[in-house]
């Protein structure tokens, strides 16, 4: 655990205008491509891709979520990605931060004792685990992940965190597609996504 000078938390640099915020907030959205029927016919895929291959506007996308954490919690011990795209986001927001990431991954993928959960897909079931030490009792932690749409990967996290007696201060990603409702699926788990799509 690392408590940061008061100086340093909340960061007067992240303090940005609403327009400041708007514009980077456009500049993620503006690298965020929809390709329909993708994986199956009648999807429509959110793909973030340019946006990581854009220093620019992957900074911007940091930037507002740190600047939202910021504001909104005086204290958080540890960024907790899921498997795999949150290991994208969640190691540089923790760094901003200065506070460490631990990973969420598959069954199977982390060496020495974890602690898992299992949760209902669609057509099956999954498992998500941690290592055994990766977070202690009572540490405040925020869970991040690039997209939200059921919600069943997040809520399986969430109870991973509960598990081991965390204390979840939020559930943040980059979009959230809202027609599948998957926050109502976290609550009372607070949750908040920069950008939202039906």
């Amino acid at each position: 655990m690392l408590d940061l000078p008061t100086t340093c938390w909340p960061n007067p640099k992240l303090i940005m205008s609403e327009d400041m915020e708007e514009q980077k907030l456009e500049r993620v959205r503006q690298q965020v491509r929809a390709f329909p029927d993708f994986p199956l016919p009648g999807i429509l895929f959110r793909d973030i891709t340019p946006l990581l291959k854009d220093p620019s506007a992957f900074s911007d996308a940091i930037d507002l979520m740190e600047a939202h954490l910021r504001q909104r919690f005086p204290k958080i011990d540890v960024i907790a990605g899921l498997d795999s795209r949150g290991f994208l986001f969640g190691p540089s927001l923790a760094q901003r931060l200065g506070i460490g990431f631990v990973l969420i991954r598959k069954k199977g993928k982390l060496p020495g004792p974890t602690v898992n959960v299992s949760y209902t897909l669609e057509y099956g079931k999954a498992e998500l685990e941690i290592q055994s030490d990766a977070v202690g009792g009572g540490q405040k932690v925020v869970l991040i992940d690039d997209l939200l749409a059921t919600g069943g990967t997040m809520w399986a996290a969430c109870e991973l965190m509960k598990k081991q007696g965390a204390d979840i201060l939020e559930c943040l990603v980059l979009i959230e597609l809202k027609s599948l409702r998957g926050s109502e699926k976290l609550r009372p788990v607070p949750f908040y996504s920069l950008l939202q799509y039906d």
